[in-house]
């Protein structure tokens, strides 16, 4: 497998600006985690953008789509910010000929508890097995884009009829 990561920012890329009392965007982490990790696989990471999900608009999820689109591989893997996720899954329905995994993180990925490696090596297993289309992978399920919620309350990702 070849894998093509694509970055958009998220809660998985923030990191502490300690000036400022802030958590902000920073650099992408996927490459890094997968090297820690030993991945046996090639992969290549292209940072579309930056962004709080929140602060995503139309136009941010046609360049992500276009990126995916472009891209030579037929396994893509999304780092996505979780708010604003399910909005971008569906954007990227319709692109035939891929896996589409969208995964993020619930706390920034340098958080010791944080749930990134966790959704990240789901993702990866989904990548690989599914058949294409477009999926979220989250708290340890793989959901198809068009048949999950966030639930904001729980803090959690869910299927739904």
């Amino acid at each position: 497998m070849k894998l093509h990561i694509i970055t958009t920012g998220g809660t998985i890329d923030k990191i502490y600006f300690d000036a400022k009392s802030d958590y902000q965007v920073g650099e992408p982490v996927i490459g890094e985690l997968l090297q820690r990790m030993g991945a046996g696989f090639a992969w290549t990471v292209e940072s579309a953008m930056r962004k709080d999900s929140l602060d995503m608009t139309d136009s941010d999820r046609a360049a992500i789509r276009a990126a995916a689109e472009r891209c030579a591989e037929q396994c893509v893997l999304i780092t996505h910010g979780t708010d604003g996720m399910v909005t971008t899954a569906r954007a990227l329905t319709g692109i035939t000929d891929k896996c589409i995994v969208l995964t993020g993180a619930l706390q920034p990925a340098a958080f010791a508890q944080s749930d990134a490696i966790f959704n990240i090596g789901c993702a990866i297993g989904a990548v690989q097995s599914k058949p294409p289309g477009v999926y979220i992978a989250m708290n340890g399920e793989v959901f198809d884009a068009d048949k999950v919620v966030k639930n904001v309350a729980a803090n959690r990702f869910e299927a739904v009829a």
